[in-house]
């Protein structure tokens, strides 16, 4: 009589089947799961180098005069990914001879590491060429637009008592820009060529002024004068305003021989954030990262969460 198979090994295999299974789901488990910082003041590792919360907070002081305590956690997070790649970049600048070993314990020196950085690579770049100032200028006629404006000066009172005495004086021959230096003087204001400013007023030349640059309730009251002519007692909400226009300027295009030097400025800081982000990705890339988010008191959604790398 054949036996009917047996089917009692059939659990002990499905058993050791799912033991092995937990046993390998553990084992991934704990290679995946990073070791504890060494204390809840460490932040960060650099390198295997500890970094205690309290040097970002001095960062952050730094960077911004004072704590950043009402700041949200998107902006908290920016400034520690950018604490961090200071480091990375000292680090980096130490590997290539510019600066001391001890450049990232120091914020002056890490500072200096990212001049000493950008400036081997500005150099290895060269200068700005002069086809590229003249593609630039071409690319971006808006950018060299300039619509009408004024020359303005302005006498700010805190009552109209005031503004209305220093009208009268300007309509009886004074010189605006002396009226308004004597009123500064008296309020003990510094004064100066086109007028100071004192405790409550400010008088004085305000510069080019297009309808845009203008606040609206004030932009057809100035706009309406001619060179020379001052404008009535205009009242405001913190004061009584006198204007003079001094000069119309109509629109214009501003020529290339007088942009050149805004537009190499303009290159060169776009060469140096791109040089920056080029050297802060190498650095990223060298230099082993590991930040402790448990540690940090805000919600970290920066670029070195362990998600993210």
């Amino acid at each position: 009589m054949r036996r009917a198979p047996s089917t009692a090994r059939a659990p002990v295999a499905a058993t050791l089947a799912g033991a092995l299974g937990l046993a390998g789901l553990l084992s991934l488990a704990a290679c995946d799961r990073r070791p504890p910082p060494p204390s809840p003041e460490v932040v960060a590792e650099i390198e295997g180098q500890e970094v205690p919360y309290r040097e970002f907070e001095v960062y952050v002081e730094s960077a911004l005069g004072g704590a950043g305590d009402s700041l949200g956690s998107d902006v908290l997070s920016q400034l520690f990914d950018q604490f961090l790649e200071e480091r990375l970049l000292a680090l980096l600048a130490v590997d290539r001879g510019l600066l001391p070993e001890d450049a990232g314990d120091n914020r002056n020196l890490r500072r200096l590491a990212v001049d000493a950085l950008l400036a081997e690579a500005e150099l290895a770049e060269g200068e700005v060429a002069a086809g590229e100032v003249e593609d630039w200028y071409a690319a971006h006629p808006e950018r060299f637009e300039r619509p009408p404006r004024v020359r303005l000066r302005q006498i700010l009172t805190e009552d109209r008592e005031t503004a209305e005495a220093a009208l009268a004086d300007i309509r009886a021959g004074a010189d605006f820009a002396v009226v308004a230096r004597r009123l500064s003087d008296e309020e003990g204001g510094t004064g100066g060529e086109d007028g100071g400013s004192g405790a409550g007023f400010v008088g004085g030349s305000l510069g080019e002024l297009s309808r845009e640059d203008l606040p609206p309730a004030f932009a057809d009251v100035i706009l309406e004068l001619e060179p020379g002519d001052v404008s009535g007692v205009v009242e405001a909400e913190y004061g009584f305003h006198l204007f003079q226009v001094t000069e119309k300027l109509p629109a214009e295009t501003v020529p290339l021989a007088m942009a050149r030097d805004e537009i190499e400025r303009e290159l060169l800081q776009r060469r140096a954030d791109r040089l920056l982000s080029e050297l802060a990705e190498e650095a990223r890339r060298r230099y082993d990262v590991s930040v402790w988010e448990r540690n940090l008191p805000f919600n970290y959604r920066g670029i070195y969460r362990a998600e993210a790398v």
